[in-house]
């Protein structure tokens, strides 16, 4: 699995204004920014990440995923506190 074809996943099922995807190995590191996420707990927005790669973790193609996922609003105040 790539850092490409995993983002690709990600922004086929999230409208999203902002995908990072790094990693190898089956272990990466994610920071997705969508208006989608907006009313929703954190670990709902994880839960809607997840949901895109989901196959990719059962079949072990993806070992680990570390997902931090922002509204626009809550990742403009992120990015300039250099939080990722």
């Amino acid at each position: 699995m790539t850092i490409n074809e995993i983002k690709e996943l990600i922004e086929a099922a999230i409208n999203t204004t902002h995908v990072s995807v790094k990693g190898d190995g089956g272990m990466f590191d994610t920071i997705v920014v969508s208006e989608q996420f907006a009313g929703l707990s954190p670990v709902k927005k994880q839960q809607m990440v997840y949901a895109t790669v989901n196959s990719q973790i059962t079949s072990g193609e993806i070992h680990a995923l570390s997902i931090k996922a922002y509204t626009p609003q809550e990742w403009a105040t992120a990015s300039k506190l250099l939080i990722s």
